[in-house]
């Protein structure tokens, strides 16, 4: 699938906003700190994919009914689901200046009935996109950070309608941005996350 950003801007994958908020204190001292073991950028982006995989447990995995939608909030709060993280991933690479877009795709819902939307980046490295998913590991699932081949938590399997979005968003869908904004809780989110884009 070839990859297309929704703006040839470069620099607007660097930028921040609400949701992306990378000029937060929080966000930079943990950008700072990841920093300071990586040998280059490429090891950047690894470790601080790693740290949102791992140290954010996924809110649907954790039972935790918080909703997070600001990067800040998710390192903060140390929840979030897959949007959620995204956010916090994209500021934690676009303070470093790492391009960083959102992408998405529709897979199954979880309780087998319809198509929820799934979030994650896309890195820029070598003059070329590499999509990313932190959503964080569990039993049946093992996503990796990689630039040679994905390893993502859902392949799309398009006999059950999945879809992979070839869209590369300079900023968070305003569908999604605005399902996360409204939500009282995860329950109520979970109910009213996008189908489709």
């Amino acid at each position: 699938m070839e990859l297309i950003q929704n703006t040839p801007d470069l620099s607007a994958y660097l930028a921040a906003d609400e949701a992306v908020d990378h000029h937060h204190p929080l966000v930079r001292e943990t950008a700072a700190r990841l920093a300071e073991g990586a040998a280059d950028s490429y090891d950047y982006a690894r470790a601080a994919y790693e740290f949102v995989r791992d140290t954010v447990p996924h809110s649907q995995d954790a039972d935790d009914p918080r909703v997070t939608w600001r990067a800040s909030d998710v390192l903060d709060r140390r929840t979030g689901i897959c949007h959620a993280k995204a956010h916090a991933l994209a500021a934690l690479l676009r303070a470093e200046d790492i391009p960083t877009a959102f992408c998405y795709q529709s897979l199954r819902h979880d309780d087998g009935g319809g198509h929820v939307v799934h979030g994650l980046v896309a890195v820029r490295f070598n003059g070329a996109w590499h999509r990313q998913d932190c959503r964080g590991n569990k039993p049946g699932v093992d996503a990796q950070f990689s630039l040679d081949g994905e390893r993502l938590a859902f392949p799309v399997d398009p006999r059950s309608d999945e879809v992979d979005y070839p869209v590369l968003y300079a900023a968070p869908h305003p569908a999604v941005l605005n399902a996360l904004k409204s939500a009282p809780n995860r329950a109520h989110l979970w109910q009213n996350l996008p189908t489709t884009l």
